[in-house]
Formats: C-alpha cells, structure tokens, sequence
C-alpha cells in the first residue's frame, strides 16, 4: 500500500526528529498538548503509562503541556532523553505553526526543579584519555560549579574516587575512546567500567574535546580573554574535556549557558582520597540498601536548607587536606555549640532561605517561574536578622561569616513593592505584580474590573428585561463571552439576540453591545498581561544585576547552615571537637560508630528500656602500633568498631565534630577499606576476585599517610591459601622498617595473632565477650590481647539455626580438636599440612604451640 503523504507538520516533525539521536523522544508541541508521533509514541506510551492511539495508520500519543515536567521525569528515569519542540508564534488559521527546537533534557542537564532531587548535586562529566594522563571536566548544571582536572596514568587511580564521590548523572567520551585505549590506560578503563555501566553515556566525536575549540568557547561562555584569573594555563591538559562538556550543555540547552562565570582546578593532591570501594563499604554517600538512610551523609546532615545538603555532600565528596581550613570550620562548630539561644536564632531564620544558586541559574536560561523571585524576596527578608545573630555572638569567626552575607536592602524593597505576596506559578495566569506599582497595569486591571462588573450588571438587566430568570451571561477561551438560555425559554428570547451556538439543552446568543465589549475586555486583558509579562522581565533584570553577590551570599549561607547542623547533632549526641595535626597518631577515646548510635536510638524509640552504643578507645601510630590486629567471635562487633575509625577520620578531616570523648589524628591522605563479600558476576569476577583486587589496590596506593581498614582478607578461598595471604599482606604492611600505613586488620585467623612477636609494630586486640551455659553474651568492648576462639557454633545458635544442625556442629568440633582419625581421614593431619610448614617458618619456636591439635582447634574453631 502507497504511504500516505505528510502533512506540512509531519514534514516539520521529520526535520526536527532528523537531527536528533535515537536515545531521544521528541515531544512536539500542538495547542495544549506535548504530541509523541511513530516509534517514539510507541516507546513514548510504554514508559508513561499513556494511550496509544493512531491516525491514519500513524502511531500517536499525548500529554498534556501544563504537565510536562511529570512526564519528562519518568522519561528520564527510564534512561531516555528528552526533545523539546515548541509553538514559538500564535497559532493562525491556515499557516503552519512556527516552531523551534527550544531544549534537550538529559540526566545530566535538568534544570526544571520539579525533575531535580534539590537536596542533591547532579553533576555531568566528561573524561577524556591520552596515552599518558586522564583528563576530566564535571559541571553541575543547575548551580554553575565547575572543575577540570588532569592527571597522569600513574596515579589516575585517585580520580575514581572523585568521580564515584560526585556521583555523575551523565557521562561524555570522545567516540570510541575506551576501545581504543593503548595499555597504559587499560587498568583505568576496567576500573572505570563499574561508574559508567550505573550512568546515563554519551559518545560524541573526538573534535569536541579539542583544546583550542575548548579554550575558546570558555573564554567566550566566561566572558574573559583568557583563564589565568581562575588560575589555569592555556596549555592545561583538561581543557579540551571542559569544552566538550561546555559544548554538550550549550547544545541541550539551545544557547549558551548564561550563569556559568567561573571554573576552578581540581587538584587531587590537596583532598583526602577515598576510592570508591571503600565509600561502599563505609557507606559513605550510600547505604547498603543503596539508601540515602542509614548513610554517614544522612547522620551528618543537620541541614534545612537544600543549598545546605548539597554543600554537605561537596565537603564529603572532596575532603580538603587543608589542616587550617579543617581547624575553622571546627572552631565555628564550636562556637555555635556553646551559643545554643544564637543557633536556634539562626536555624528558624534558614528555615526560610530559599534555593538561591538553582533559582538564579533558571532565570538566567529563561525558565521563570514568578514563585521563584517571591522565593529571592523571601530570602532577602532573612539577612538582616541572620547578619545580626551572628554579630551578637561576638566572635570573631562569626563576625567574618556575617560579612560574607551581603546587604540587599534596595533590591529587597524592589521586590517587596513589585511582586504580589501570594504568586502564581505561571506569569500567564496574571497576578504577578502588586497594585500600585505601575500605573499602566493598573490602568488595564481597572478596565477588566469595570468590564467585569458591566458583565455582571448585563445578566441582571438581561434577566429582568426578557423574565428569564436562570439568564447566564458566561465566557469560554472557544466561543468568547456569550448569553446563554435554555431551551424551555427559548420563546422568551428577544429578537435582537444573534445565534452563536447549540447546545443539548440551551442556546448560545450574542448582540451587538456585547461583542463589542468583549472586544474592550479581551483587549485590555491581553495588554493587561503583555505589561505584566514586560514588568516581570524587568523584575528578573533587577534581580540579576546582583547575580554575583546574590551567589556568594547563597554560598555563605549554605556552609552556614552545615556549621549549624553540625553544631545541633554535636549537641544532640554528645561529640568532641577532634584535634588534627602533621603528626602520625591517631587517637581515640569512647569513639561510636556515628549511623549505629542514631539507628539504635531510632529503633529503641517506644521501647521499654535504654539501648545505648558502647564506646571503644582505638590508638595507632605509624611508627609505634601501626597495626592492630582484631580477633573476636561474629558479631561481637568487630566490623563496627573498624568502620566507626575510619568515619571518625573522615568526619574530622571534613572539619565535623565526632563521636568522641577525645580525638586526636594526624592528617590523613586516604582511607582504605576491605570490608564485606560482594561479587561483579557480569565483568566475570569472584567474590574471592573482588577481595583480591581491592586489596591489590590498597597495598599498590598506600602511604604513611594512610589509614586502612581490612575485615577477613582470605576468607573468600580456601583456609590454607587465605591465611598465608592474610599472614603475607600484615608483613607487607609492616615491610617499612621505620613507619607504614596505619591499620585496623579483623581476622578469624588467630595464627596471625603469633606475628606480634616478630612485627614490633603490630598488636593484638580482641572483641570481648562472656559465657554462660554454653551462650554467650557480646560486650562490645575492644581489650588488649588475643581471642582464643571464634564461638561459631554459638553464633550460629543466635541465628536459628535448628537444634539438630547445631548439636551435629558441636560433635564434629569435638572430633576435629582432638585430632581423632575423622580428621585424618578428612586429611587435615596437621604434622604434612601446608598450615605446619607457614606456621614453622613464619612463629619462632619458643612461640609455637606443644601440639598440632591445639593448631587444628583454633584454625577451624
């Protein structure tokens, strides 16, 4: 059958669907409705739940235009992204629409606030590779903050860490990059290869990274000569990549972006580095739930503002090394600690500080919402008071902070006497501007009211005039103003009344007087509306001239309401303000684990009785005990006690208060962590291989610097080969004659604990717990010295375990301590085990044990 010829529209909707790449479902505007036409509304339908129709063989569906933004969303998830297609003149009879391809929405891009997780950064990142270095770029969109960066193959590694932390919503490569990487660059790759298989990717042709094309159009977006005032080379290697990155935003958004006025250097050298396994394992942005709950991000953030949360997520996704910077953020904490009258002040004050970065980046790329300038009038309501707060605590600190929050006493008073105190969501539904503030508008709403009020006079008059008593005189966007009557009066109608329209059950009319008032009320409603459009453009101008200082002050109140949120939970819970220094200790006293403590209160909340943490000291230091070997039964809370060090280190290198009665740590360049068994099935990987390349990772990147945290190396094979790599990576460690890194190492494998003696740097400790009638109770207290067993067979008893199941554990244990013949016949005779021969040569002889069954007893019990 012969196709149907297109229509002038389809041969527009063609044109536009052309340019566009599959990934992409174009929505075309029509009147009132976003139209979705061929595969794209068969796809288009699917994701959105909506109808499907068809019109002349040609698959169709719709949503409506005043409800995009929840449509757009669900596209987004589902991995698509969005074409904007839109009426650009008043439709006319007989001409085809103009329309223009307005926006592209991407995961990476939005900047509609019903689309965005405001308490959220969403940042977009390109990444280019060389055969020597790795390049990269990241701009949060919505905000305006933007990086570049470029680091060398050798020690790439430590950008994972950023780029796990800042979490990108979207990712761009130069096309084809990744396959033809050299292999140099392989190892980053498949390290690499986890972060985009999670991420919205877009290849785009390798020109765009170009550093001469990417200079320029930064230069040009920045409106510089040149970058040397943000303190970057021309030469700098990351340049290419923020072009592209700026080229793919200016291409979304149909224009260039207007509020993007800087960008800074990221330099890998000045922040603490956590790699991205052990974000995971600490559950640092993340629970393992892949919850925002039950994160160190949720414990620590004691925010009320959105720009707040996300200042937070920025501290903890590039901790700074800058021991001054760290010392004031602390101070300021502990000011606002003992002022609590000043920071509940403050706190009820940011309650009503609006999102100002992401209000001012919309109105600068034209989405204009007239809520959004009430939300910048009601945000200049608050610095006075705020300003204040802070100077009547008469510190110095606070004093500074005050400064930073810039006066808007004569933009304020703009707002206040132009915009309406309750706004609409929309400059079209009218009621944006204040009466008295122009007395055009004025002059126009003053003609629609009288006209109004002549309407409802001519229904009276009408009404007493013909006898008809139910006599409407109604008005609709299709037909106008009209007087309608219903059929059982139709004889009562005069004869001056023209026919406009039939309805089931009346009669539509006009007459001359009427429409020539609707002419006068649809022409002072149109001017009416087109003078305020012209005032709330000006508004907008208004605002924006104070773009800068509007932003700096934004930024002053986030980290305020960080410092404050700190200060509540420090409050709250009972934290110390930890020292940090150069030296190579690190020092705890009644440390907690800050997540469990809040999660315990949570669950014991109702409950009869008190649940409370149980605080443990931990001391460490690169050249005296680097190395603190842990021992203790599962769930005795070995892992926890770990984990809470390394979050202890983490929060105080942020500048946070900590869960402490004292702390002291010498700065930290990383934090390491092998905690837990997971498994990557589909890059073909073992739980055993994940453990193995995980610690690869932390012995290959450690310094004296660091701080590593393992639970079970080895226990993912065989108990032969992983206590021989257990007992080879603590020497490993130790290897350093001087100092090595500082570790937390929790093991069931109590032959290591016989290392103490030849590694002066290492002790032992264990999780303690008593015993009673074959039960044991956990005490949750880490003492010095060696546990002498696991307790399995009790723990497993914990768990529900049937009581057959457990009473055959205990016999086979029986069997397997006293060396009986079972054991023999299971080939665990301890005198040609490979366990005898490690053992021999690893233990001097006045520390090995008189018997091989008291070896087999604590290897397997």
């Amino acid at each position: 059958m012969a196709q149907a010829k297109r229509t002038p529209m389809m041969e527009q909707w063609h044109d536009f669907r052309g340019r566009l790449p599959d990934d992409t479902l174009l929505l075309f505007r029509l009147g009132d409705f976003y139209e979705i036409f061929l595969q794209d509304a068969e796809e288009g339908a699917r994701i959105l739940g909506i109808t499907l129709t068809q019109r002349h063989g040609m698959p169709m569906a719709g949503i409506p235009y005043h409800a995009a933004n929840a449509y757009i969303g669900k596209i987004l998830k589902a991995g698509r992204k969005v074409a904007i297609v839109d009426q650009v003149e008043t439709p006319k009879a007989g001409k085809l629409v103009k329309r223009e391809l307005t926006r592209i929405i991407t995961p990476g891009t939005i900047l509609e606030s019903q689309q965005q997780e405001e308490r959220r950064s969403q940042f977009i990142l390109a990444i280019e590779l060389s055969r020597k270095a790795v390049h990269a770029a990241w701009l949060e969109i919505s905000t305006g903050e933007f990086s570049l960066t470029s680091q060398s193959l050798d020690n790439a590694e430590g950008l994972l860490s950023v780029f796990t932390a800042l979490d990108p919503k979207e990712v761009i490569l130069p096309e084809g990059s990744l396959l033809q990487a050299g292999p140099a660059a392989a190892v980053f790759v498949e390290a690499l290869d986890p972060l985009l298989s999670t991420r919205s990717v877009t290849e785009v042709e390798a020109y765009h990274f170009d550093s001469a094309n990417g200079y320029r159009g930064l230069t040009e977006t920045l409106n510089t000569l040149n970058l040397d005032g943000f303190g970057i080379a021309d030469s700098h290697e990351g340049i290419g990549s923020a072009g592209a990155l700026l080229d793919y935003v200016t291409k979304t958004l149909c224009k260039r972006p207007e509020h993007l006025k800087q960008i800074r250097e990221y330099r890998i050298e000045d922040t603490l580095l956590i790699d991205p396994a052990t974000q995971r394992n600490l559950e640092v942005f993340k629970s393992a739930m892949q919850t925002r709950e039950g994160s160190l991000m949720a414990a620590m953030d004691g925010t009320l503002t959105a720009a707040g949360s996300r200042k937070l997520e920025q501290f903890l996704s590039t901790p700074t090394l800058d021991l001054e910077e760290i010392s004031t953020r602390q101070r300021t904490v502990g000011i606002f600690t003992q002022v609590p009258t000043a920071l509940y002040d403050i706190q009820e004050l940011l309650k009503r500080v609006r999102d100002i970065p992401r209000i001012l980046s919309r109105l600068q790329n034209t989405l204009q919402n007239p809520r959004e300038l009430g939300g910048v009038r009601d945000t200049l309501n608050q610095l006075p008071e705020i300003r204040e707060s802070l100077r009547a605590v008469k510190y110095e600190l606070l004093d500074s902070m005050a400064d930073r929050i810039e006066e808007f006493d004569a933009l304020e008073a703009h707002l206040r006497s132009a915009l309406n105190d309750d706004l609409p969501g929309s400059i079209q539904d009218g009621g944006t501007i204040r009466h008295g503030f122009d007395e055009e508008l004025d002059y126009l709403y003053g003609l629609t009211s009288d006209n109004k009020s002549w309407l409802a006079d001519l229904e009276k008059s009408e009404q007493e005039l013909t006898g008809i008593k139910n006599l409407k005189v109604k008005y609709n966007g299709a037909f106008g103003y009209f007087i309608e009557v219903t059929k059982s009066n139709l004889a009562m109608v005069p004869n001056h009344y023209i026919r406009k329209q039939t309805m089931a059950n009346a009669e539509r009319y006009t007459t001359e007087d009427l429409k020539r008032k609707e002419k006068e009320i649809l022409n002072a409603e149109e001017r009416a509306l087109a003078r305020e459009e012209q005032l709330f453009g000006g508004v907008i101008s208004r605002i924006l001239e104070d773009k800068d200082r509007l932003e700096k002050t934004a930024h002053a109140l986030a980290e305020l309401d960080v410092f404050c949120g700190w200060a509540e939970i420090a409050r709250e819970w009972n934290y110390c303000q930890p020292v940090l220094d150069e030296s190579d200790a690190l020092e705890i006293e009644g440390g907690r684990h800050p997540v469990v403590e809040q999660m315990m209160r949570k669950e014991r909340r109702g409950l009869a009785g008190e649940h409370r943490f149980v605080p443990n000291d931990c001391s460490l230091q690169s050249s005296q005990c680097q190395i603190a070997l842990i021992t203790g039964p599962n769930m005795a809370g070995k892992s926890t006690f770990i984990r809470q060090v390394g979050l202890i280190v983490l929060m105080a290198q942020v500048g946070a208060w900590v869960p402490a009665n004292n702390c002291r740590i010498g700065k930290v360049d990383r934090i390491f962590s092998r905690v837990g068994a997971s498994d990557e099935l589909a890059r073909g990987n073992s739980t055993f291989m994940v453990e193995m390349n995980e610690t690869a990772n932390i012995l290959n990147n450690c310094t004296r610097q660091s701080l590593i945290i393992l639970d079970e190396i080895g226990r993912g094979t065989s108990t032969y080969d992983g206590l021989s790599i257990a007992w080879s990576v603590v020497e490993h460690l130790h290897s350093d004659a001087e100092a090595g890194p500082r570790t937390l190492f929790a093991t069931h494998y109590h032959e290591l604990t016989r290392l103490s003696a030849d590694l002066s740097r290492m002790e032992n400790f264990s999780v303690a717990v008593k015993e009673w009638n074959d039960e044991i109770v956990f005490v949750r207290q880490v003492v010095p010295g060696a546990a002498d067993r696991s307790y399995g067979i009790q723990v497993a008893r914990l768990a529900g375990l049937p009581d057959t199941v457990i009473a055959r554990a205990k016999d086979i244990l029986a069997d397997l301590e006293s060396g009986s013949e079972r054991l023999h016949a299971l080939n665990f005779d301890a005198d040609t085990s490979p366990e005898k021969e490690v053992r021999e040569s690893k233990v001097p002889k006045k520390q090995q044990r008189p018997g091989p069954e008291d070896f087999q007893m604590e290897l397997f019990g």
